[in-house]
């Protein structure tokens, strides 16, 4: 019989261990139809496993001012700060979530008064009755099907995921600064030759009244000359608009009340560091949204794991003990402990669906951060594909634009010099002069659109938070 016995006794643990070993919590891995061998073109610029993401900021941007500008944002930013916290919070759950292999243990004390009716069953021996009591319960859940380290691992991923996004919002601070940066350096460059034309543009009036007044031209001339010298003032304010919208909006990435930014030149901002893209698959560890995305994917896989062990039974351990009275006087003698052990499963049966609805809604959402992790991996693609080509596009039309400058400046200077003579038509110098100053302006935005796309490319590689 003993035997026996022991036989059924092995054969319930084999069985168990067998459930155990089918229903136990899967293991994460990165799904191959995620990720593709390549997630953007490289036609023109090198490709190797040198990254410009590598690159800290510091060393590429080489302007002390805009440095410093990057330091204070860095420092005080407001979603830089907020990220911080959300860190925090990740963090509190993460202890959390270790703490889940460790007993639970609850105290309790209770005083309980009882006024008995006379017709009940001790009413005639006690008319009330008092009890007192210290007890405490210490409750312990088996790790059976992985549910407790699956919970563990969500909130490791959710801790990650708030490193990455804070990251994530280091590269793009660090982007939006430099960017703003150049914007307002471009706006400056654009003012100062809008004011030089406008004062260019006053001394040819005063001149062009006096060649009618000379009968050399019409009322025409002077009016179009006239009309010149509004629309290049009325280019100026926008300039100057823009460039005290830009400053309102550095003031707030540097997180301080709006402010003057002081700045250098567009012309002395150069790029030294060699744009390299890397191989593709660098996208996966250098760029923080991708890696914050793959974290939320991990954190949905794990609930899934949860969610699933629910249905399952759970071995549960629990002790009560402590001591209980009638009288407080002998509530701390021998003769007043109590103790109670129990161990059992629990398995739910009918709960209104519960337990399969959350499971459901768990691949769901699971699903949802799988998609979510490819669309990172393609636009962050897309991202570094269109900052390369905006690249080589504004390099080749800064080269256009300085000869087409060129050209209207030595066209206006012909037409001038033939009015002069008398073998040009004035409406010839005056549309050779809007030429001219329009070409100027879209050189210095082609210029500026270069060191965007160098921006651009950094961020779109995952560069800043280095």
């Amino acid at each position: 019989m003993k035997q026996v016995k022991i036989i059924k006794i092995s054969a319930i643990a084999l069985v168990f261990l067998i459930l155990q070993s089918c229903f136990v919590a899967k293991e994460y891995s990165r799904p191959e139809t995620v990720v593709e061998t390549e997630y953007y073109r490289t036609d023109k610029l090198p490709q190797d496993s040198l990254s410009l993401a590598s690159v800290s900021w510091k060393e590429l941007f080489t302007d002390a001012q805009l440095q410093n500008y990057i330091e204070e944002g860095l420092q005080n930013n407001i979603d830089i700060r907020i990220a911080i916290q959300q860190i925090s919070a990740a963090e509190a759950y993460l202890k959390q979530g270790k703490a889940g292999y460790f007993p639970t243990l609850n105290g309790n004390a209770t005083y309980t008064r009882q006024e008995l009716s006379e017709n009940s069953q001790f009413g005639g021996q006690f008319s009330s009755l008092n009890q007192y009591q210290l007890s405490g319960g210490l409750s312990w859940e088996a790790d059976i099907w992985g549910k407790i380290r699956s919970n563990k691992r969500a909130f490791q991923a959710s801790y990650l995921q708030s490193v990455a996004a804070h990251k994530a919002v280091k590269s793009r601070l660090v982007a939006n600064i430099a960017s703003t940066y150049y914007q307002l350096l471009a706006l400056d460059e654009q003012i100062q030759i809008t004011e030089e034309t406008i004062e260019t543009r006053t001394n040819s009036l005063e001149t062009t009244e006096a060649l009618k007044e000379a009968g050399n031209v019409t009322e025409v001339g002077v009016k179009q000359t006239e009309a010149q010298l509004y629309t290049a003032q009325a280019i100026l304010i926008d300039l100057k608009t823009q460039s005290k919208l830009l400053e309102n909006t550095m003031s707030i990435l540097l997180g301080s009340p709006m402010k003057e930014i002081a700045r250098g030149e567009l012309e002395n901002q150069e790029i030294n560091t060699e744009l390299k893209t890397g191989v593709p698959a660098q996208l996966l560890r250098n760029r923080p949204d991708v890696i914050a995305a793959e974290y939320s994917l991990i954190n949905a896989f794990e609930l899934t794991n949860v969610a699933r062990s629910n249905f399952y039974p759970s071995l549960t351990l629990t002790a009560n003990g402590g001591l209980q009275s009638l009288d407080i006087d002998n509530l701390f003698s021998a003769s007043s402990l109590f103790a109670t052990i129990t161990g059992g499963l629990m398995q739910p049966i009918i709960n209104g669906r519960k337990i399969r609805t959350q499971y459901e809604v768990s691949q769901a959402q699971q699903e949802q951060a799988r998609l979510d992790f490819k669309f990172a991996i393609l636009n962050a693609g897309k991202e570094v594909s269109d900052a390369m080509y905006s690249y080589e596009a504004a390099t080749e039309k800064i080269d256009v634009k300085e000869k087409e400058y060129e050209a209207y400046s030595l066209s206006t200077d012909y037409s001038e010099e033939l009015l002069d003579n008398g073998l040009a038509n004035y409406l010839e110098v005056l549309r050779a002069r809007e030429n001219a100053l329009n070409s100027s302006l879209d050189l210095i935005r082609a210029k500026n659109n270069q060191l965007q796309s160098v921006v651009d490319l950094y961020e779109a590689l995952g560069g800043g938070w280095q």
